[in-house]
């Protein structure tokens, strides 16, 4: 059976994960909490902490908030500051290869490399997602009417793929073939870069606000529907004339994250009522590993071994579940 231990932590979960094997909580207070034998916390903002994303060879974590910085977070509570854009929010934060960090303030993306220096991208209407490509220094930043793709390093024109609508978060697929974005209306929207392809995907009755791609990414899951929606991309069209898996439907309350292992097909499931399950996408097993709780599950991660799992609630409910 399933062990939890709880962490001691307050407010809004903003992410929960692993840096290495030390969990930690990163909170909409400022604070991020590291449970490294005992509870080591770290002030990374003076105000709130809007974002949050590992480092990709786990050693920091790296938030923006709302008080213009970008800060660097470690396991030991040290923080460092990266950037800082004085009476800004810095609502968007992901990290790429070779030490580059990619931030947003209104229309302008910002690619800061491993030496210092920064680069920027604006942009003629508000940034919604970043996300680096797999392999190569390649920028996805997620904007109204589509996805504008930028080679950091380089002085050409970037690549546009369009679709109308608002997009919010964006993801690459792990072998780097598709981008994916949630947008404002509930639906999910997808392209093929061999050949700008379209994928539409939609049907859900709440905005999607949580994706996981699973191991070797053949499958996409996502919230927003009363169970997790789980796209399949393999194939030559990818979830085009597919029907996604259905995992951990329930009629009484919405997926509001899910989590894919590390190493199986597999993944959690998160509800809005605080309840987490694990689903078999091969035949829906389940497997209960939290009752309800007080608030909806905010943030779901695995640990690189795939046999620990640290979540979030938007109330500050958190902890580590144990699978041993």
């Amino acid at each position: 059976m399933p062990t939890l231990a709880a962490a001691d932590v307050s407010g809004f979960v903003v992410r929960a994960g692993f840096l290495h094997d030390t969990p930690y909580f990163a909170l909409g207070g400022g604070e991020v909490v590291f449970l490294a034998g005992t509870q080591i916390r770290a002030a990374a903002h003076r105000g709130g902490l809007l974002a949050a994303d590992e480092r990709p060879d786990g050693s920091a974590l790296v938030t923006g908030g709302d008080d213009g910085r970008v800060a660097e977070v470690r396991p030991d509570g040290s923080v460092a500051v990266l950037s800082e854009r004085p009476r800004k929010w810095i609502d968007l934060v992901a990290c790429g290869p070779s030490g580059a960090v990619a931030f947003a303030s209104g229309r302008t993306a910002f690619v800061r490399l491993s030496d210092g220096k920064e680069k920027e991208f604006a942009h003629a209407r508000a940034v919604g997602g970043l996300a680096f490509a797999p392999k190569g220094l390649r920028l996805a930043v997620a904007r109204y009417e589509g996805v504008t793709l930028w080679w950091v390093n380089t002085q050409g024109a970037p690549q546009q793929l369009d679709w109308p609508g608002a997009h919010h978060a964006v993801t690459f697929s792990p072998d780097g073939k598709y981008v994916v974005t949630t947008m404002q209306e509930t639906a999910l929207h997808g392209w093929r870069l061999s050949d700008g392809q379209d994928m539409r995907m939609t049907g859900y009755p709440a905005k999607v606000k949580s994706v996981s791609w699973s191991v070797k990414g053949k499958y996409l899951a996502t919230s927003g529907a009363n169970a997790a929606i789980v796209w399949p991309f393999f194939g030559k069209t990818g979830p085009m004339g597919q029907a996604p898996l259905q995992l951990g439907a329930r009629s009484d309350s919405l997926v509001t994250a899910v989590a894919c292992h590390p190493k199986e097909d597999v993944a959690v499931v998160g509800y809005q009522d605080g309840m987490i399950i694990l689903c078999r996408f091969s035949d829906n097993a389940e497997v209960l590993m939290r009752r309800p709780g007080k608030a909806p599950v905010s943030s779901l991660a695995w640990d690189r071994h795939g046999l620990r799992l640290a979540f979030g609630t938007e109330d500050g409910e958190a902890g580590v579940i144990a699978l041993e």
